[in-house]
């Protein structure tokens, strides 16, 4: 049975490494996957977060510029999850690019810079997460009109009114107001001082407002939204 230094030592004999790189380099990807304790064991007998590791340190042991990493934290158990993430951190800080294929989208909206989401083949949205998460308006102030990311916000009243959907439907940057029972929900300029604003509006307006809140949406949602389901 192959023991985990054996395991690196034929890849980083296959990358062209030799001598004193070589063991550099093993060293080197033990030290940075937690693994020095494990080389001598065999492989068979680690824990699906120790070989997530050991294959990390495999992909490593040339010193790559850009890695791809494909479904990285899958089947793993939390501790081992935050530890993942911590090592990919780690990487990106050392400057090295990370393409991430995941359907753990939770995770990605927390490690990624850029997210891309594909259907079919089709590239369906690509930017920041928070250009994924929050779709583009057009704000307007005075003559000015300005691109900007918009932000869910539910509000809770004391009683319900039908027509605060109305109300706040007919109010600059605010689109797509609905109500349900004592709650409405709508979007808006992600902005706190337009927050203020629509809060100070519906207290005036006689609103009983017991809870206003701006949320982020979920990666999950944003995927939903933009994807029709279809099976490859």
């Amino acid at each position: 049975n192959v023991s985990c230094i054996e395991y690196l030592d034929f890849f980083a004999r296959a990358y062209g490494l030799a001598g004193r790189e070589r063991t550099e380099a093993i060293r080197r990807v033990a030290g940075f996957t937690h693994m020095e304790h494990m080389l001598d064991k065999p492989m068979n007998g680690l824990s699906k977060g120790m070989k997530q590791r050991l294959c990390l340190g495999r992909a490593l042991v040339h010193d790559p510029a850009v890695l791809i990493l494909d479904e990285p934290a899958a089947g793993l158990d939390p501790r081992a999850r935050i530890e993942l993430k911590e090592m990919i951190n780690g990487l990106a800080a050392e400057g090295k690019s990370l393409l991430i294929s995941s359907h753990i989208l939770s995770e990605l909206a927390e490690l990624s810079d850029k997210v891309a989401i594909i259907e079919h083949g089709v590239l369906l949205a690509f930017g920041s997460v928070d250009e994924i998460l929050n779709p583009v308006v057009t704000a307007r102030s005075g003559d000015d009109s300005t691109p900007q990311l918009t932000t869910p916000v539910e509000v809770e009243l004391l009683a319900g009114h039908a027509e605060v959907a109305d109300w706040l439907n007919g109010q600059e940057n605010v689109t797509a107001a609905k109500v349900s029972g004592n709650t409405v929900e709508f979007l808006t300029v992600d902005s706190p001082a337009a927050h203020h604003e629509l809060l100070a509006g519906l207290v005036t307006g006689g609103y009983q407002v017991h809870r206003f809140a701006a949320r982020r949406r979920s990666l999950e949602e944003a995927f939903l939204q933009v994807t029709k389901g279809r099976v490859q």
